[in-house]
């Protein structure tokens, strides 16, 4: 496994997921709620920030790897995962909008590995659609864990809701964009067996 600064950062993603989770379940004496919602959405930003930071050092070092393209949307889905979870519990966001998130990239991850393993990882190369979807989610998430009104005026949990729905849809669609890229392939398999 090589050790590179990318790949710490990959790391440090995956650190801060329970941090998120864990600030919620603090006694209560020992922080607020606004505190504990404040305090998520900072190292939710920051381990959102390393995902775009290590991508980038990555590629300017010329550090890629197999390793850290397997890490980096792993470490990817269980920040939003875990989020979505705690925003579930919170009673900030909808279990179906959750579900359909959190499922949707279980279901598109094993597409990816299945296609890598025919040889045919272009077909479900990352859209742009898939990138419209996630930027959704990585500003609803944010807005979503601060949960009261930005400087006293702002509706965050309501501007976040509907972001989250946006990233739904486009979950939903991207799904479908994905699972039609793929199909050729999938049919041809199931002729062949």
């Amino acid at each position: 496994m090589p050790l590179n600064i990318p790949i710490l950062l990959t790391w440090l993603r995956v650190a801060l997921i329970p941090l998120v989770v864990g600030v919620f379940f603090l006694p209560d004496h020992w922080m607020t709620l606004h505190d504990r919602g404040l305090a998520a959405t900072a190292i939710f930003i920051v381990a959102a920030l390393t995902d775009w930071f290590d991508g980038y050092l990555a590629r300017r070092w010329n550090q890629t790897s197999a390793f850290g393209a397997f890490l980096d949307p792993v470490a990817d889905k269980l920040m939003v995962a875990g989020a979505l979870l705690l925003l579930v519990q919170l009673g900030r966001t909808n279990a179906v909008i959750a579900f359909i998130i959190i499922g949707r990239e279980i279901a598109i991850s094993a597409l990816r590995e299945w296609m890598a393993q025919i040889g045919a990882t272009k077909s479900v190369a990352v859209s742009s659609l898939g990138k419209v979807k996630t930027a959704a989610q990585m500003v609803a998430i944010p807005m979503l864990l601060y949960g009261e009104p930005l400087l006293g005026v702002l509706p965050t949990l309501l501007i976040g809701q509907r972001l989250l729905d946006v990233a739904a849809v486009l979950t939903l669609w991207s799904m479908v964009y994905y699972l039609r890229k793929a199909w050729p392939m999938i049919k041809e398999r199931h002729e062949s067996d």
